[in-house]
């Protein structure tokens, strides 16, 4: 019997990153996963007025700071909700201003020193335990995150990888997703998906008694309904109208080779579970931005999903 603990989508909070790790003695698993997208969205300047004085913008409301107590505080609130606390001036903000180039390399310097901090925050956690840890980094995360993950001690690199997580079962894992609207690192055309999920599948001893973990839903599943965008990425329609955005080629791997389970994210209002054919498939969806850790709770026994739980904390 093998019990896992599954999240996703954290996006750079802080809070959730510890609660995640925090998670395996919490709910009594065997194993840690991250499903991806562990990267925040921005940058939020703290803008130093003199003396003791900050200025920020935090979700569009101005905010004036004083003192070193107010500073630490802001700084973890900006934390916690997934975003880049950057202390700075207000010359060098007006530089950064005009070169977006040199906001890019402080953007990736803030994801990995962050990333950096939260792998040894794991080590130390996780240290003495027989807690294994897997991540896969997801669509929105740089490959610079996957040599940073190989050097830590306790969390391991999952993507491509087979991974025994018993005698009876085995996980591989990917991050990448189709295309998206916004570009990001790891998306590619269904065809080439397909082919390099399924150079992973075909790893795998027994694929019916194996964990697709996936980032992607597969498409049409109810895990991968999004509000319908426009060109310039806002609401196509009013109400809470949704289409499908996942995976064709996640999808036709499911229906071939029918896995125990599947675990995907990055659809973060599409929280729930679904079987296709024999798969259940699961999204334990995202609240990040609110320090919420979703996550589902799945135990495994002899080839058969005995008992599974979706969980907030």
């Amino acid at each position: 019997m093998t019990r896992i603990f599954f999240a996703t989508d954290i996006h750079g909070s802080e809070v959730c990153w510890k609660k995640f790790i925090n998670a395996g003695a919490f709910y009594g698993v065997d194993v840690l996963v991250l499903g991806g997208d562990m990267t925040g969205k921005a940058i939020v300047p703290i803008v130093h007025q003199g003396g003791e004085r900050y200025r920020v913008v935090l979700l569009e409301q101005e905010q004036e700071l004083q003192g070193a107590d107010a500073l630490a505080e802001m700084m973890r609130r900006i934390r916690s909700r997934g975003y880049y606390p950057y202390v700075t001036t207000p010359e060098e903000l007006a530089e950064l201003q005009a070169n977006p180039q040199r906001v890019e390399q402080l953007f990736v310097t803030q994801v990995l020193r962050t990333l950096e901090e939260w792998l040894a925050y794991a080590d130390a956690k996780l240290d003495g335990t027989s807690l294994r840890c897997y991540v896969a980094p997801g669509n929105d995360d740089t490959f610079q995150l996957d040599d940073l993950i190989r050097t830590a001690r306790h969390v391991t690199l999952a993507e491509g990888q087979v991974i025994p997580l018993d005698e009876h079962h085995a996980m591989v894992s990917s991050g990448w997703t189709n295309i998206t609207p916004w570009h990001t690192f790891r998306e590619e055309p269904e065809e080439a998906l397909y082919a390099r999920l399924s150079t992973m599948v075909a790893q795998l001893p027994n694929p019916r008694h194996a964990i697709f973990n996936f980032h992607v839903p597969p498409y049409g599943s109810t895990l991968d309904d999004a509000p319908e965008l426009t060109a310039d990425l806002r609401p196509k329609r009013a109400g809470n109208a949704v289409v499908p955005v996942g995976s064709h080629a996640v999808r036709r791997l499911i229906e071939e080779h029918q896995p125990l389970l599947a675990l995907c994210g990055h659809i973060h209002e599409a929280r729930g579970s679904v079987r296709l054919g024999r798969t259940l498939c699961i999204n334990p969806g995202s609240a990040y931005e609110q320090g919420r850790l979703l996550g589902a709770v799945i135990q495994l026994e002899r080839g058969r999903v005995k008992h599974y739980v979706l969980t907030t904390g």
